[in-house]
């Protein structure tokens, strides 16, 4: 007589492996933090480059292309 929980006919059966289940909630939690990050990031780039500080820096590497260029 086999065992019931090696017998592929038994109705008895073993529950996955905690390393076989699925991990939606996890995934489902990186993905919200990693969306959150990723808004606070675009909200300061968003903050940085419409100041001043962000005028300067894209008009300083403009004329530094158009000097590598030998336009400027």
């Amino acid at each position: 007589m086999s065992h019931p929980m090696s017998d592929p006919t038994s109705p008895v059966r073993r529950r996955p492996s905690r390393s076989r289940r699925g991990d939606a909630g996890i995934t489902t939690a990186e993905y919200a933090v990693g969306t959150a990050a990723g808004a606070g990031l675009a909200g300061l780039l968003y903050t940085l480059l419409t100041g001043g500080l962000g005028e300067r820096l894209i008009t300083s590497l403009f004329d530094h292309v158009l000097s590598l260029l030998g336009v400027g």
